[in-house]
């Protein structure tokens, strides 16, 4: 039985990461309200266990470590067998490395792309043959304006989210074929739990960075933020699309900031034109 006709009104079977807090929490809810069945999983079942007693059976509550890939198999395999099918799946576990390039261990990077990039990976590849089977699926990545521009002192969280962009936009191509969907959503800074001490981890600071690191704090807590409360509709109308977008800037701030910085990349490519050119040869 396929679902390659679920359209918009359907009512969808959704499979979220990170459900416990942040988009994870408001997009779980969100779903459920509007009548849709949700696999919310999050790394303690405590976090998650007020969804089941406010939607009961058309929620499922599960414990999922994203850096664990047998249990995200294990996992994502109990949801499809629960629901029967699983139309949209969400990948929002992630959080922020906060250091300057020369003060993160390697150990911290690799602990960050653990989640940020191997967890997503462990996701997509558990959910694959099963929405191929189904002929239909939307795979959602929930990335950030810094999957195009950078930060100082997070620069560790902007490479993860410049991989986990690379990465969707290669999956797009390669799974269309079999009719599943993939949309990179970007979020601008957000009034989420993002920036608090779940969601951040701290590298060894080194004394020479510490003020530049205070005003850049002084920075992001000045920096205006979006409300989660009004993201809902714009993501159910992206996965109630027929041909929804490959990327998505959630929020009014993105598209200014990625503008500029494309066009910076531009002028610079195009200012040293002649000098590229000059290093092709005459190769045949």
């Amino acid at each position: 039985m396929t679902h390659q006709n679920d359209h918009s009104g359907g009512k969808k079977v959704w499979f979220i990461t990170g459900a416990s807090r942040g988009f994870g929490r408001v997009w779980a809810d969100a779903a459920l309200t509007r009548g849709d069945k949700v696999a919310a999983t999050a790394r303690t079942l405590a976090s998650i266990a007020d969804l089941k007693e406010k939607y009961g059976a058309n929620v499922l509550t599960l414990e999922l470590d994203v850096t664990r890939p047998d249990q995200v198999k294990e996992v994502v395999a109990q949801a499809h067998a629960h629901f029967g099918r699983l139309d949209v799946v969400l990948n929002n576990a992630g959080y922020s490395l906060v250091g300057m390039i020369e003060e993160a261990s390697a150990d911290d990077v690799r602990a960050l792309f653990e989640t940020n990039i191997f967890g997503a990976l462990a996701v997509i590849q558990a959910v694959l043959p099963l929405l191929r089977k189904q002929g239909a699926g939307h795979i959602l990545g929930v990335s950030s304006t810094l999957g195009h521009t950078t930060l100082p002192v997070i620069g560790y969280y902007c490479s993860s989210k410049w991989a986990f962009e690379a990465i969707h936009e290669s999956l797009a191509m390669e799974v269309k074929p079999f009719g599943i969907k993939v949309t990179i959503i970007e979020p601008g800074a957000y009034a989420t739990e993002f920036g608090s001490k779940e969601s951040l981890k701290f590298a060894a600071g080194l004394d020479i960075y510490a003020e530049h690191k205070t005003q850049f704090a002084e920075r992001l807590k000045n920096t205006e933020k979006g409300d989660p409360a009004a993201t809902p509709q714009a993501l159910f109308q992206i996965v109630d699309s027929g041909n929804p977008p490959l990327r998505f800037n959630l929020g009014s701030h993105n598209l200014p900031l990625v503008r500029a910085a494309y066009a910076e990349r531009l002028a610079i490519w195009e200012e040293w034109e002649s000098v590229s050119n000059s290093a092709q040869g005459n190769s045949k």
